[in-house]
């Protein structure tokens, strides 16, 4: 395409080079805020209404809270202050899953306080146990 005098061409073509620089520098951006997006503790909350049943095998711990505070590995009492160390030998031996099991009652200081002490121990995934709704009450 010329435009009549001295020589002069003019190009059709878009000039992308401003529009890649653009996309390069907001990329850049979410990689580097992306992960201080994330706060609190990632877990797998089940849904009340499709509850799975735990599993069978023997690869998994139970971290039990009854209604007084008390915290259980399986069947035996820990310390709050041990327990993160007991789950870091226990995860250490390669076994899979880990679920919380607390109490109604229990208040959610204290599991939100149980639950950092799981991710003290290097385990970032696990289970809420929950139980069906009865039937008729809501």
């Amino acid at each position: 395409m010329s435009a009549g005098g001295r020589g002069r061409r003019y190009s059709s073509d878009i000039n992308v080079t401003p529009f890649v620089d653009v996309m390069l520098v907001l990329l850049i951006i979410f990689m580097v805020t992306a992960p201080m997006m994330t706060e609190g503790l990632d877990v797998d909350l089940p849904r009340t209404k499709t509850v799975e049943a735990l599993p069978v095998d023997d690869d998994h711990l139970v971290v039990g809270v009854d209604p007084k505070g008390a915290i259980f590995l399986d069947e035996q009492s820990v310390s709050l202050e041990d327990l993160a160390d007991r789950l870091r030998n226990w995860a250490s031996l390669g076994s899979k899953a880990v679920f919380l099991r607390a109490d109604r009652g229990v208040s959610y200081g204290r599991i939100v306080d149980i639950m950092g002490r799981i991710r003290e121990a290097g385990i970032d995934h696990f289970g809420v146990v929950a139980e069906r709704p009865e039937q008729g009450a809501r």
